[in-house]
C-alpha cells in the first residue's frame, strides 16, 4: 500500500527577491514587513489657498522643524502675503519630515510645502534617556609630554637704545587729519538694507495705482468738536459700564460719515472702468486705517448704517487688536466702500489723504486743537479740527463733496442731529 504524504502550506517557503517579501509554494503571500507600509503614510502637504486674488506669498517663518511631531491645528508655518500674514496649520498629526523652502522664499499657492508621516504619534516621539556619557580620562604627564609639539624659543626683540620720537606732521597733513572722520564717527555713519514686506510692496504700488488712475481733488472743512466733547464727558462713564468700551472720537465719525453717504450716493460709488458704469452700492461698508508694525491696513466695519454708537466702537477695538497682533483675515480687509484715516493721534494739524482703492473718497481727520474762533460775533477759543476730503473727480463733483463734508460737520458739531437722521 502506498502512503501518501501531506506537506503544510507553511513547511516550504520561497523568497520573491524583487520585492522582498515571503510566499509559500502555494501562492500565499505572507504579510508584509510593518515598515514598508510606514511609506504609506507619508504625505505631502500643499500650500494652501489664501484668496482668489493670491498666487503666491513670502514664507515668513518655520514655526516647526523637521522631525518635530505636531498635533491636528498645530502651527507649523506663517506666510506673508501681500495684504495679511496667513498661519499655515498641520490637518492632522504626524512627525514632519521634510520640508521644501527656506524662510524669506517665495511659496506659490498649490506647491509642495512639507511633508508629514501621519503614522508617528506624540508617544512614538517622547525624548529617550541619553546613557551618561562617560568622562573623559585624564591625560598623565607623561603623556602630555610625549603629545605636546616642540616650541623653539623665538628670540626676544632688540631693545632701541633711545626710544623713537614720533615724526613731525606738516601743516598740509593736519589740516588734512582735522576732516578725517574718526573710526567711532565712520561708524555711526553706516547704512544697511532690509527687504521691504509684502504688505509694504503693496502698499506702495497700490498708492501709485491710485495717483495715476484716479483725477484726485482734496476739500477742507473745520469742525468744532465742543458739542461732541461735552456728549462724551457727560456719559462715557455710563457708556463704559454699560457696553464695556470707551466712547471715542471714530465712533461717532463713522455714524456721521454713514449718514452723509446715504444723503450724497455718488460719494459711496466707484467707477468701473472696464465697463465704462458707475456701481453705486445700497450699503455703507467703511475701511477705518490701522496703524500696524508692519505698514497701514484697512480693515472695514461692514454694515455700519445698522450699527449703534457701542457696536461700531466695539468692533473698531477688535479690529485694532487683530491689526496689531498681526492676526487680521483677508476677508475682514476688503469690500470696503469708503475710508476713514485718523491721522490726528499722530498729532497732524492736517493732510490731504489719498484714496483707497477701488473706492472713490476718503475722510481724513486731524488734531484737535484749540483756537480763537469767531461765535456769534464773540472771538471764543473752541477745540477745533481740521477734516479732509480726497475725492475722484471722474466721478464727484465738487457740489456733491463739499456736501457730503459740510454734513459731517454739522452732525459731528451737533451729535444730536444724528438721532434724527
Amino acid at each position: 500500500m502506498l502512503q501518501s504524504v501531506s506537506f503544510r502550506p507553511s513547511a516550504i517557503k520561497s523568497i520573491n527577491h524583487r520585492n522582498g517579501s515571503v510566499q509559500s509554494r502555494t501562492g500565499l503571500a505572507a504579510p508584509s514587513r510593518p515598515f514598508a507600509l510606514r511609506n504609506y503614510s507619508v504625505i505631502t502637504i500643499k500650500v494652501p489657498s489664501m484668496a482668489d486674488s493670491i498666487t503666491e506669498g513670502t514664507l515668513q517663518s518655520w514655526e516647526k522643524k523637521v522631525d518635530d511631531v505636531v498635533k491636528t491645528d498645530d502651527l507649523v508655518a506663517r506666510i506673508e502675503t501681500d495684504k495679511v500674514t496667513v498661519d499655515i496649520r498641520a490637518p492632522q498629526s504626524g512627525k514632519i519630515t521634510e520640508q521644501f523652502g527656506k524662510e524669506g522664499e517665495t511659496v506659490l499657492v498649490g506647491a509642495d510645502f512639507y511633508k508629514l508621516d501621519t503614522a508617528v504619534t506624540a508617544s512614538d516621539a517622547a525624548p529617550k534617556k541619553e546613557a551618561p556619557k562617560e568622562a573623559p580620562k585624564e591625560s598623565t604627564p607623561s603623556s602630555q609630554s610625549k603629545q605636546a609639539p616642540k616650541q623653539e624659543a623665538a628670540p626676544a626683540p632688540k631693545q632701541e637704545a633711545k626710544s623713537a620720537e614720533p615724526p613731525k606732521k606738516s601743516e598740509s597733513s593736519s589740516k588734512s587729519d582735522q576732516t578725517t572722520l574718526s573710526p567711532a564717527q565712520n561708524a555711526a555713519r553706516q547704512s544697511h538694507r532690509v527687504k521691504m514686506t509684502r504688505i509694504r510692496q503693496r502698499i506702495s504700488q497700490r498708492l501709485i495705482d491710485a495717483q495715476t488712475t484716479y483725477a484726485m481733488l482734496t476739500t477742507f472743512n473745520e469742525v468744532d468738536m465742543s458739542g461732541l466733547m461735552a456728549l462724551r464727558t457727560a456719559n462715557n462713564e455710563e457708556f463704559s459700564e454699560r457696553h464695556g468700551t470707551k466712547l471715542g472720537f471714530m465712533s461717532p465719525f463713522v455714524k456721521a460719515c454713514t449718514i452723509a453717504l446715504k444723503e450724497v450716493p455718488g460719494v459711496n460709488a466707484v467707477i468701473d472702468d472696464a465697463s465704462k458704469e458707475i456701481i453705486y452700492h445700497d450699503y455703507v461698508d467703511i475701511s477705518v486705517a490701522v496703524a500696524t508694525p508692519k505698514g497701514l491696513v484697512v480693515p472695514v466695519v461692514r454694515d455700519c448704517d445698522t450699527m449703534s454708537f457701542a457696536q461700531i466702537e466695539k468692533t473698531l477695538a477688535g479690529l485694532a487688536k487683530k491689526g496689531r497682533d498681526d492676526t487680521l483675515t483677508i476677508e475682514e480687509m476688503t469690500g470696503g466702500t469708503f475710508t476713514i484715516s485718523n491721522g490726528g493721534v499722530y498729532g497732524s494739524l492736517m493732510g490731504t489723504p489719498i484714496i483707497n482703492p477701488p473706492q472713490s473718497a476718503i475722510l481724513g481727520m486731524h488734531a484737535v486743537n484749540k483756537r480763537p474762533v469767531v461765535v456769534n460775533d464773540q472771538i471764543v477759543i473752541r477745540p477745533m479740527m481740521y477734516i479732509a476730503l480726497t475725492y475722484d473727480h471722474r466721478l464727484i463733483d465738487g457740489r456733491e463733496a463739499v456736501t457730503f463734508l459740510k454734513r459731517v460737520k454739522e452732525l459731528i458739531e451737533d451729535p444730536q442731529r444724528m438721532l434724527l437722521a
